[in-house]
């Protein structure tokens, strides 16, 4: 048996593991953080279309805060942000499912109610035809044949007006079945489009425009990707609030779907970024391209709260397009224009900051 001596020498001569240097656990702590933000905004998106992309507009906006010169007092405002986001979202979210429960509630209620009233004339018209047959018996102790024969007609004439009411009610029925039928039809397809729409902009969402690139590799059909993103909004929200930088997400989200055709796709790819597919090969897609540089970009008015009035700012984006090849997939073609958008800005921002240095 050892003894607690050599015990404890033999711990003492074991090398002490090296402490983790704070700086780079603070880094790591801090990135960790601003990706889970940007995951969580995802996978609201995933969990519910319709109402996610706010929700992943709002934490892409902390997470924005976040990537300079980060603060205690940031880091804790961040927090608040973050739980009141969180909380709206799961607020929206329930008020959503809850009602398309009720959307599918009140069918299942339309639906009983039209089986139910189908029930109710059966059993109507059952009652009328076991009189009916009670008649008929009676017929039989009949013995005079005139009053037999007159009895007879007149049941004939009863059967015949069951069955004329009988086949009116069915077809009331089922002409009532079928407008209530379409109504909720309607309303299906309209709750379907809104959850492929973008709440705050009202274009396609990011799972729309998915499926509509998906549909276009599937069917080898001609296209473009274009990928936009606006230049220094993040200053837009800090200098005048985020309702303002919502109002200007809008305005730019209106004239980038007026300046294109109407067979193209204009959908909000996430936070102040947007995506365009234009049916057509590159070079004309950068005549698009051309052209929206030219209508899209410039100044945009902000109406402000009242007491402030309005501001004026200078709006432009840095742009990359991709052409759908054979083989391509979905998130080959995405990247590539991606990676486009991003060494336009790139250069953007190194023109910058050669002009500054002058």
């Amino acid at each position: 048996m050892i003894s607690l001596k050599k015990y404890l020498d033999r711990e003492t001569d074991q090398p002490v593991a090296s402490e983790a240097d704070p700086g780079e656990l603070l880094v790591a702590t801090l990135k960790s953080y601003r990706s889970a933000l940007l995951a969580i905004g995802e996978s609201g998106v995933r969990a519910s279309p319709a109402v996610g992309s706010e929700l992943q507009h709002n934490l892409s906006s902390v997470e924005n805060r976040l990537s300079s010169n980060p603060t205690p007092a940031l880091m804790r405002e961040s927090e608040r942000q973050v739980e009141e986001h969180l909380q709206e979202w799961a607020g929206h979210t329930a008020n959503y499912f809850k009602a398309k429960a009720n959307e599918v509630k009140e069918l299942l209620i339309v639906l009983a109610r039209t089986a139910e009233s189908l029930g109710e004339r059966d059993q109507r018209y059952a009652n009328h035809l076991s009189q009916f047959t009670s008649r008929l018996q009676a017929i039989a102790d009949l013995e005079d044949l005139t009053q037999v024969r007159a009895s007879l007609v007149q049941r004939a004439t009863e059967l015949k007006t069951y069955v004329d009411r009988m086949e009116e009610d069915s077809h009331q029925s089922i002409a009532q079945l079928r407008v209530e039928v379409s109504t909720y039809e309607t309303k299906l397809k309209v709750a379907e489009e809104l959850a492929l729409r973008d709440v705050l902009t009202g274009l396609a969402n990011r799972r729309n425009v998915e499926e509509r690139i998906e549909w276009r590799i599937a069917n080898r059909k001609m296209f473009c990707v274009v990928i936009l993103d606006l230049n220094r909004f993040k200053l837009v929200n800090d200098m005048y609030g985020h309702l303002a930088g919502d109002s200007l997400l809008k305005q730019f989200s209106q004239e980038l779907r007026a300046n294109l055709r109407s067979t193209d796709l204009v959908g909000r790819w996430s936070g102040d970024e947007f995506i365009a597919l234009l049916d057509c090969d590159l070079e004309t897609a950068k005549a698009q391209i051309a052209r929206m540089r030219q209508w899209v970009f410039g100044e945009y008015t902000l109406q402000l709260s009242p007491d402030a009035g309005k501001a004026k700012v200078t709006v432009d984006a840095a742009v990359g397009v991709a052409e759908c090849k054979p083989g391509d997939t979905i998130q080959a073609v995405i990247e590539r224009a991606d990676a486009a958008m991003y060494k336009e800005k790139k250069l953007g921002a190194k023109a910058t900051r050669d002009v500054n240095r002058r």
